[in-house]
């Protein structure tokens, strides 16, 4: 989307604790669903929302044991959830690299996580709604606090000066300064800092600031979630797509709010029907759906969302993050498939198994690789740029073979350096979930059976930096964010 933040150059109720990990990635993104028990039936689900339900001649069950005595399976997160999230971080570092606009069609991992993060909020909202949100903000903001600190830093000690910056509005740019403290709005940023033969380039804020869109979103989904959880209880199925319908007008033109507030209501509107479908998907209300009634309508909405794309491409031709309308209907869509034909799994099967202690630090760790992976992106530059001044490099050829391949070496080293803010960063979510502190919660150390239950959801749309420095001389390429 071109909404948020402008984008740089090229290229996120159970009271208990799990056993196995913690709870910070729901400060931000939303963690998976319990794997079964607790919640009301799917009979209680669907009577909630008027859907008629067969009725059965089998008799009444013969008196067993007691309750206590019936066994039950260990308590746990969806594993297919938190496999999804884990997929959209790690489209969210790709797009962001490459700038492929057609990731926003294969995977609209922006969708999901709003989706996943929804759902955790209505499972959340059975205890006291000031509680639930406080709790949100309180595990979403340190995370926040450590990465503003770093980035301010950079920036004043680049010479940026706030109030005398020409592309914004002298002394009420202070004011805007509090949205990196507490992301209800657009935070300030010079749009060109130091110089181009730099050891980043120039726009460096930029792309640092651009993720911070997506927790102004969730921050005002999560304050929003009472008053839209009291209406898709009353209204479900005009609660669900009413945000699709907001898209058609303030996504469209047909209505234009100016400035930072249009993006931010654009946003809200965009993912809305999304963080909804999360509702619906706890509730139980899709379940009640024949799978091929909610995949047919799906395919449909779907095909719609790509028949307005290709009228309305924008600079970047297929990339639905410029064509809002696209993007609310292809993710609203796309969503509903993955919730319809959720496994619910107690444990990643087969093959997938292999990555299970990969999702879960993804998972406990969703907050610090959003917040510090664009940045990270850029500083793969530095650390590439003076293999150019070997010995070795002073031929043609190896020139052009590293050209040719510098995307792929960035690809290979922000994996490292991600893992570095995870370790120097990452602890900060815990904290701020009143845990103690851990440097790699992949939930190896905590028994022989990790997968019983996992925490944890961009795309973040941030801004690309791919291809922004080949050869560290590169121009510059605007490109969108996930």
């Amino acid at each position: 989307m071109t909404q948020g933040h402008s984008t740089g150059t090229g290229t996120g109720p159970s009271p208990e604790r799990t056993p196995a990990y913690g709870d910070a990635y729901e400060a931000m993104y939303g963690g998976g669903l319990p794997s079964q028990g607790g919640g009301p039936t799917t009979a209680d689900q669907a009577a909630s929302h008027g859907i008629p339900q067969q009725r059965t001649t089998d008799p009444e069950p013969a008196a067993g044991p007691p309750a206590a005595a019936q066994p039950k399976r260990a308590p746990g997160r969806d594993r297919y959830l938190d496999l999804l999230r884990s997929i959209a971080l790690v489209r969210v570092v790709v797009y962001h690299l490459f700038g492929w606009a057609w990731l926003t069609v294969l995977f609209p991992s922006m969708g999901v996580m709003f989706a996943l993060a929804g759902s955790l909020m209505a499972r959340s909202l059975s205890r006291p709604a000031w509680g639930v949100i406080r709790g949100r903000v309180r595990r979403l903001l340190p995370p926040l606090w450590a990465f503003s600190v770093v980035v301010l830093a950079l920036m004043f000690a680049g010479g940026w000066n706030p109030v005398k910056d020409p592309d914004h509005n002298g002394t009420f740019t202070l004011v805007e300064m509090i949205n990196y403290i507490i992301p209800i709005g657009a935070p300030p940023f010079p749009w060109h800092i130091g110089s181009k033969s730099g050891l980043l380039e120039d726009t460096w804020a930029v792309q640092a600031a651009g993720p911070l869109w997506y927790l102004r979103a969730y921050l005002w989904f999560v304050v929003a979630s009472p008053l839209l959880l009291w209406a898709f209880r009353r209204m479900p199925w005009v609660t669900v797509f009413a945000p699709l319908a907001l898209t058609a007008v303030v996504g469209t033109g047909v209505v234009k709010i100016p400035g930072e507030t249009g993006n931010a209501v654009t946003d809200f509107a965009v993912y809305g029907g999304c963080w909804v479908l999360g509702f619906a998907h706890q509730e139980g209300l899709l379940k009640q759906i024949p799978r091929y009634v909610a995949v047919s309508c799906s395919g449909l909405l779907m095909a719609f969302g790509l028949w307005w794309a290709s009228g309305h491409l924008g600079p970047d031709g297929w990339d639905l993050n410029d064509i809002p309308l696209a993007q609310a209907t292809w993710s609203f869509g796309f969503v509903v498939i993955l919730l319809q034909y959720s496994p619910s799994w107690q444990e990643l099967p087969g093959r997938l198994a292999k990555w299970d202690k990969l999702v879960t630090l993804s998972n406990n760790r969703a907050v610090t690789i959003y917040l510090w992976h664009n940045m990270l992106i850029m500083a793969t530059v530095p650390i590439i740029d003076p293999i150019y001044s070997l010995p070795f490099m002073e031929s043609e050829r190896a020139v052009a073979a590293l050209d040719s391949t510098y995307m792929i070496w960035m690809f290979v080293l922000v994996w490292p350096l991600i893992g570095l803010a995870v370790l120097s960063f990452g602890w900060i979510e815990d904290l701020a979930a009143k845990r103690k502190p851990r440097l790699w919660p992949n939930g190896a150390s905590r028994g022989a059976s990790p997968t019983g239950s996992s925490q944890g959801g961009g795309s973040a749309r941030g801004t690309g930096t791919g291809g922004s420095r080949a050869r560290g001389r590169g121009g510059s390429r605007r490109r969108k964010s996930a």
